[in-house]
């Protein structure tokens, strides 16, 4: 047992250099993105998307959603998943 311990503490160093080196890029790619995507809407952009979900509920009482072409099914999908995040 004690031979185990000292084999875990002589090799934690050398396995937490690696994980860091390892994971450097791709934290440094996610804060990039997250500066950018995870900002909170602008004042100017929440009625936007009050008419977008507006617009959602309005064609699901109605079943126009059924008429739409793929499209136009994203681009309200989209419009809508933006004011969630």
């Amino acid at each position: 047992m004690a031979q185990f311990v000292r084999n875990l503490v002589e090799k934690t160093p050398a396995l937490v250099n690696a994980a860091v080196t390892y994971s450097k890029p791709p934290l440094a790619t996610f804060w990039y993105y997250a500066k950018v995507e995870l900002v909170p809407p602008t004042p100017a952009e929440i009625p936007r998307a009050i008419q977008s979900l507006k617009k959602i509920v309005n064609s699901a009482q109605t079943g126009s959603f059924k008429q739409l072409t793929v499209k136009e099914k994203s681009e309200t999908k989209v419009s809508a998943g933006s004011c969630f995040l």
